[in-house]
């Protein structure tokens, strides 16, 4: 074993860097073991320099990321900072002065990841971020390794923890959204602000980078269709109910049939309670990965969390870590492909709408002239009149598999209809 210490630099001490700290210095044995070599923390880069962070040698502690990063003597950055700047540059200085990087930064993988990638090919160094998609579930290793002789057509994931957390208690309890926030509010799975959870950017990132890694080519945030689940409601949860089929935030990256474009989603969906997406519960993450040769794979575990993000980058740190001693590198970026990012009018899918009509004669007649002349195909109609004595009716129609445009079209005619009091909700069908 080489005794000189690989020196790592940690930008970033909260929940995830404090926890990739402890780690590193509660099982630096068995680290510098499986390395061939110690690691060393040389230091850490935080805003608040007076917050106590029990475990870290205080002179490690500096508020000049810059300056450490461009330390001549630091073999890998681990960057747990977040967000778009600082953190890019600090990666491409990083990669300027010699160090490999490990990050766990969904947001700038999805919005130039490009940039990262030209920096550290330029450089020579390595550019791993198992930790940016799920959590602890190795999922990017596989998809840039293990299926990288495959041809991957679908992933099909549960990569938002909050979410699926507040989707499953819609389910099992019949609570509404506004309940279901509030509950994982109080138990710290949803922020302050939930936004970039419940209105799907968090997912939607994570859909950029797996669509990128899985199809070969450069999918970007902007390239992702993006719906969140405010408007999901109890109604919508109990009609799922009644077609066997659950209602999840979906994230979506397919591959065109004729494999000459590919596209990439977020929104909730109903899917049958058949599909193994159907029993992932609370904040657990899954991913569901089909492949030419190796079929369907799924991937499982806990998606978020100061333990499990820091287990994928200390995972990362052990492979940089050993690529740097043997003098190499892992993968870069593979995007031969250059295929375009085709718009969600393009995808195929089916839709459950819920409508309220007028309930008296010839109105479904009218409703499936509407689907008709779209050139949508009917799969199922459910009528029920109302006892409330108002004269309307719910109206709920399945459809089968059709461009999302010509599914939104025909939504839009039937708003237009004076038997169509409303449209009370629309989710697309998946998974079958």
């Amino acid at each position: 074993m080489r005794t000189r210490p690989l020196k790592v630099a940690l930008l970033g001490c909260g929940v995830v860097g404090s926890e990739v700290a402890r780690i590193m210095t509660t099982h630096a044995s068995d680290l510098a073991a499986r390395i061939g070599a110690p690691v060393e923390l040389a230091g850490v880069a935080v805003r608040r320099p007076s917050k106590v962070r029990e475990g870290i040698d205080p002179a490690l502690i500096t508020t000049d990321a810059t300056a450490l990063v461009k330390r001549g003597d630091i073999d890998v950055v681990i960057e747990v900072i977040g967000g778009i700047e600082p953190a890019r540059t600090l990666i491409t200085s990083a990669f300027e002065h010699g160090a490999s990087v490990v990050s766990a930064n969904k947001a700038l993988l999805a919005e130039d990841g490009a940039t990262l990638y030209a920096a550290a090919e330029e450089h020579g160094k390595d550019l791993y971020f198992e930790a940016a998609v799920a959590g602890a579930i190795p999922l990017i290793r596989p998809l840039r390794e293990s299926l990288a002789g495959d041809k991957v057509n679908r992933v099909l994931g549960i990569v938002n923890g909050t979410t699926n957390f507040i989707l499953d208690k819609m389910d099992s309890s019949g609570a509404g959204y506004s309940e279901a926030l509030d509950e994982a509010t109080a138990l710290g799975y949803a922020e302050a602000d939930p936004t970039a959870d419940v209105e799907g950017f968090d997912a939607a990132a994570k859909a950029a980078i797996l669509a990128g890694i899985a199809f070969h080519t450069r999918v970007r945030l902007d390239d992702v269709y993006r719906e969140g689940l405010t408007d999901v409601s109890a109604a919508d949860i109990a009609s799922a109910k009644r077609m066997g089929c659950t209602v999840k935030l979906l994230a979506i990256c397919e591959r065109a049939a004729d494999g000459k474009s590919v596209t990439a989603r977020v929104h909730p969906a109903m899917i049958p309670l058949s599909h193994p997406l159907a029993s992932v519960r609370e904040a657990y993450n899954a991913v569901f990965v089909e492949a030419e040769a190796a079929g369907q794979l799924m991937f499982y575990g806990p998606g978020a969390g100061g333990s499990p993000t820091a287990s994928a980058v200390l995972g990362d740190l052990v492979a940089v870590c050993r690529n740097r001693l043997a003098e190499s590198t892992g993968p870069g970026e593979s995007a031969y492909t250059q295929l375009p990012v085709s718009p969600m009018g393009d995808v195929v899918t089916r839709y459950h709408i819920s409508l309220d009509v007028a309930d008296k004669p010839g109105v479904l007649a009218q409703v499936a002239t509407v689907f008709a002349e779209h050139g949508v195909s009917i799969d199922t109609v459910r009528q029920q009149g109302r006892q409330d004595g108002n004269g309307e009716a719910s109206l709920v129609v399945v459809t089968h598999r059709a461009p999302d445009a010509a599914l939104s079209g025909t939504v839009e005619a039937l708003r237009k209809l004076d038997t169509v009091r409303g449209v009370a909700s629309i989710m697309r069908v998946e998974g079958e």
